[in-house]
Parts: structure tokens; C-alpha cells; sequence
């Protein structure tokens, strides 16, 4: 990732929001396409809802636990993507509180999305940077790291069936809604590519990576992801109640993580301990108070 990057002249963290997010996003992407083509495009919602959920709280947690002194993020694109990233997360919850986030509602979330892209590669300061020693690099290289990342994503593809599968067997067996099963189980297990970045970032102490990989695959999965599902079948919520605790805990976290990021322009360990507490009091309430 590291190459993709000074091959394109742009951030570190531009390209983990774009072109990793993308790859990490996939899971959600194909999860959401399958649920919506076999008329239960609830547990795609309930993926996006959890997995940003485990993203903006468990993820960030372990990241910054591991890591020395914490995770910066003090550019001025952070701070104003983690704004974006409130937008991003709240927007779906207030479109479907009608009960039905529509086709009309999917052309909004796309929109929003393009509406940050067009913001961010507006001017070059926000995107570029400009590396030592990068003469030396060959397209050839790049094309494999690409080559790489997109094989990532076809292996993915595979196992999005036997999500849906799986995700409907327990549905049936427990007595959950399949909305509930997307957020508690789904979404922790698409959750894991972002996961598994985040700490092999921090491994090479690449930490601007971490930033841009949550936030862009909360982002993407929030606007992006949910907008297409919404566009093959629109969402409908008959009952929001099995929904209440974790729509109310999806809001904290993201306004939580905004905290975390502004204050101080970096994410601590005391930040990181709060945010790993929020998560688990969240299992405990889904699972005692449901």
C-alpha cells in the first residue's frame, strides 16, 4: 500500500481511504448485492450498521492499544473527514426512519459520496505529497500491488454466499430478525479485512494508514455500498424495535470517535480503552436488554 502510494505521488492516507477501503469494503459490496437480489436487503443493512459499528469502536481500539503512542491525526483532510464520517453514519439511519430506505434515498447516499470525492480531489494539497527516492519505482511493481488487492476482492466474492446462507440459518434458528443478525454477527465478520489492515499497519508504523482505512471503509459502505443495495431492492423496516439499541449505540460511536480524533488531534490509549468499553457495554445491552 505503502508503494501504491508514492507510485501515486498521493497521501498515505488518501489512498488507504480509496484504494484499501475499497478492497476491505468488498465483503460488505457483495454481501449487500446477494442479500438485496434474494429480497432481504435488511441484513445488508444490519452488516454496513454493525460492521461501522465494530470499525469506529473495536477496531480503532485494538489499533491504538498496540500501537506506541497512540494513533496523530492532526491534517487538516483527517479532521475533515471524520466530519464527513458523522455525516456518513447518521445519513442512512435519518433516511430510513420512515421505514423504508428507498431507490430515491440510494441516489442521496451515492451522491453524498461523490460529494466528498469531488471536496477532497479538489486541490492538490489535500491529496498529493511528494516522496523521496521514488524515481526508481516501476509501473510493473505497481500493477502487482494492484494485481494483488483485486485478487483479495475475488476471493472475497466467494464467500458472500455462504454469508447470506449462513446469516439466514441462524435467523431461523434463533427467532432473530435478519437485520440483528447483520449487526451482531455479519458485521463483526466483514469486519475483519479492516482489522487485519490496522494491525499490520501499526506492525510497520504505518499508522496514517489506519485513519483512512476505517474512515473510508465506514464511509464507503454507509453511502457507497448501502446506495447500490437500496438501488437493486429498496430497504423496508416494518418494526424498528429489535433495532433501538443498536441504531442508539451506532450514533455514539461515531460521535465518540469524533471526539477521540479532535481532541488533541490524535487518538489515545485512554481514548482507545473508552471506545473498546463502548463496544462491550453495546454486547451486553443486545444481548441482556434485547
Amino acid at each position: 500500500m505503502a508503494f501504491i502510494s508514492k507510485f501515486l505521488g498521493w497521501k498515505e492516507f488518501v489512498v488507504a481511504f480509496f484504494v484499501m477501503s475499497f478492497a476491505s469494503s468488498a465483503p460488505n459490496l457483495f454481501v449487500g448485492i446477494i442479500s438485496a437480489i434474494n429480497k432481504i436487503p435488511q441484513l445488508s443493512f444490519g452488516d454496513i450498521m454493525g460492521g461501522n459499528l465494530v470499525d469506529l469502536t473495536l477496531v480503532v481500539a485494538i489499533a491504538v492499544l498496540i500501537s506506541k503512542n497512540g494513533i496523530e491525526a492532526g491534517s487538516r483532510t483527517v479532521q475533515a473527514t471524520a466530519i464527513f464520517t458523522v455525516v456518513a453514519v447518521i445519513l442512512p439511519l435519518l433516511l430510513v426512519s420512515d421505514g423504508l430506505l428507498s431507490r430515491a434515498d440510494g441516489v442521496i447516499l451515492i451522491g453524498t459520496f461523490l460529494i466528498y470525492s469531488f471536496w477532497l480531489f479538489a486541490k492538490k494539497e489535500r491529496f498529493e505529497k511528494v516522496y523521496d527516492g521514488v524515481s526508481h519505482l516501476k509501473i510493473s511493481t505497481f500493477l502487482k500491488s494492484v494485481f494483488l488487492v483485486f485478487l483479495g476482492i475475488i476471493l472475497l466474492f466467494f464467500g458472500a454466499e455462504g454469508i447470506i446462507k449462513s446469516a439466514e440459518f441462524f435467523a431461523k434458528t434463533i427467532n432473530f430478525p435478519i437485520g440483528l443478525i447483520g449487526i451482531l454477527i455479519v458485521g463483526l465478520g466483514t469486519a475483519l479485512p479492516e482489522t487485519f489492515f490496522s494491525l499490520t499497519s501499526v506492525k510497520r508504523g504505518e499508522t496514517w494508514m489506519i485513519l483512512g482505512n476505517l474512515m473510508g471503509s465506514v464511509v464507503n459502505t454507509a453511502t457507497l455500498v448501502l446506495g447500490i443495495v437500496a438501488l437493486i431492492y429498496p430497504i423496508k423496516i416494518v418494526d424498528f424495535s429489535p433495532y433501538v439499541i443498536a441504531r442508539l449505540f451506532i450514533m455514539m460511536s461515531v460521535l465518540f470517535f469524533f471526539l477521540c480524533v479532535h481532541t488533541d488531534r490524535k487518538i489515545t490509549k485512554k481514548e482507545a480503552l473508552f471506545l473498546l468499553g463502548v463496544y462491550i457495554v453495546f454486547l451486553i445491552c443486545e444481548v441482556f436488554f434485547r
